[in-house]
């Protein structure tokens, strides 16, 4: 009997032995079979709600609003209209061009303000060559009438689209200096900030529009400076080749004053 029982409590043992090698990490609580906790399980649940609680402060961050919001406030400058003198009809249209967007204006300003060739200009003009001082003036002048009221139409649609755009442009800064909680929900910044890039992008064209008019400037003003360097050059290219041609010396002054280019 005592074998038996040995050999019995000997079998337990073993058998709570491998029980043990291949349990799990739960475990019965105060013995009771059907209620097991399971260590892997809760520590899954405290990250999940450690997880939920980061969400919960981050969505309680983005709709709580700003309260101070003035102190970035900055002032968008209106531009003025130019009021362009006109004693004698000379500037009629410039008004009109530099403050709106008129092309028609643009170019009777342009033309009234400018001098006009004669008539006789073609007729001289059609005897000279490619490449020579005059023509060059004349491809100038002609560039410059075309750039030139393209100038003063850019420059009064910026000041017509600055004006048509203040509305739209104070009612976003309103907006967007709102401390309320009607106006401060993460979507309605995240449309606060698409409509502020919108804007932004539009002052970008317009101000591209008006670089490019100061580059078409700069291009003629460059052509006017080369021309009279060209010019220089060949006038004293011109001057060498008389001094070498005609004997400047005192014995030979009245065929020099005949023929010398000063």
């Amino acid at each position: 009997m005592t074998f038996t029982l040995n050999n019995r409590r000997k079998w337990i043992i073993g058998t709570g032995a491998a029980l043990l090698l291949v349990a799990t990490p739960s475990f019965a609580l105060f013995g009771i079979g059907d209620i097991v906790f399971d260590p892997t399980s809760y520590a899954s649940l405290v990250q999940q709600l450690t997880t939920l609680q980061m969400q919960y402060n981050m969505l309680k961050n983005n709709i709580e609003h700003f309260s101070l919001k003035q102190e970035w406030e900055t002032e968008l400058h209106a531009l003025e209209n130019v009021n362009v003198a006109n004693m004698f009809g000379e500037t009629a249209g410039m008004r009109i061009a530099l403050n709106s967007n008129s092309p028609s204006a643009s170019v009777t300003a342009w033309k009234t303000a400018t001098i006009t060739m004669n008539g006789g200009t073609q007729s001289y003009l059609s005897s000279q060559s490619l490449g020579s001082a005059r023509i060059s003036q004349l491809a100038m002048i002609e560039t410059s009438d075309a750039v030139s009221p393209d100038c003063l139409t850019a420059v009064g649609q910026y000041r017509d689209a600055r004006s048509t755009n203040a509305t739209a442009n104070n009612s976003l800064l309103t907006t967007q200096f709102d401390n309320t909680d009607s106006t401060n929900s993460e979507v309605q910044q995240l449309n606060l900030l698409n409509a502020a890039e919108a804007q932004k992008m539009a002052e970008m064209q317009s101000q591209g529009t008006l670089q490019t008019c100061i580059a078409s400037q700069m291009m003629l003003a460059n052509m006017e400076r080369r021309n009279a360097a060209v010019e220089d050059l060949n006038t004293a290219v011109a001057v060498q080749q008389q001094r070498a041609t005609n004997d400047a010396s005192a014995a030979n002054e009245g065929s020099t004053w005949d023929t010398y280019l000063p």
